[in-house]
């Protein structure tokens, strides 16, 4: 269902309900990002024997797309390597895919090459894709609009350092949104979540870090 920041509808409908549903055995969690994906998966969904909680960020409903003609489907369990790299991986989805790829571009102008990779499957998490970027870039950020206490990201923290901890080069950032309710003022809302600038200090920070 649609959720999501930046509509200035305060702490009441500004809830990122996904974490809530981590914990729930049987689920199947899924964000989609764009209307490619966001067709692909709704079928995937529809087809599939188990139920499949599909999140949309109302923000994104406006994008865009030209989508094939013919009949297509996107995997329920597999992540999307939007921007292929090697410094750093960035570990995302829903509208911080967008964030991130701004970030991306504007790290690229200053000589990073950045690692975009979009979760889509929130449970289960793809960790094939997570695995092998880890392998390369040994560095890794998670961008998420849920809140940091209890979020996506703190299961992924939890599951990176369990699988990889001797792959790191520098620990895992976790980049969220504050543990706050959502002001219903514009400027104070956007201030509560990451931001495509936090990004590309994230990165900047890490880069210059070496366990």
């Amino acid at each position: 269902g649609p959720g999501g920041v930046g509509r200035q509808l305060g702490a009441e409908h500004s809830q990122r309900l996904e974490a809530y549903f981590q914990a729930v055995p049987g689920l199947k969690i899924v964000a989609c990002s764009t209307p490619y994906n966001g067709k692909g998966l709704l079928k995937s969904a529809i087809r599939d024997d188990n139920p499949v909680l599909f999140f949309e960020h109302v923000l994104l409903y406006n994008l865009k797309e030209n989508l094939p003609d013919q009949e297509y489907l996107v995997p329920l369990d597999k992540a999307d390597v939007v921007r292929p790299g090697k410094d750093v991986t960035i570990l995302t989805y829903s509208r911080m895919r967008h964030h991130a790829m701004q970030a991306a571009k504007q790290l690229e102008k200053e000589g990073y090459d950045p690692e975009v990779i979009d979760l889509i499957s929130l449970k289960p998490l793809d960790f094939e894709t997570i695995g092998a970027s880890l392998a390369k870039t040994h560095r890794v950020i998670i961008v998420e609009e849920c809140m940091k206490t209890g979020g996506i990201g703190a299961e992924l923290t939890a599951s990176i350092n369990e699988r990889w901890f001797d792959e790191l080069d520098a620990p895992v950032l976790r980049l969220s949104s504050q543990d706050i309710p959502t002001p219903y003022n514009g400027t104070l809302e956007n201030l509560t979540i990451v931001q495509p600038h936090q990004i590309v200090e994230g990165v900047k920070k890490m880069m210059a870090l070496r366990i």
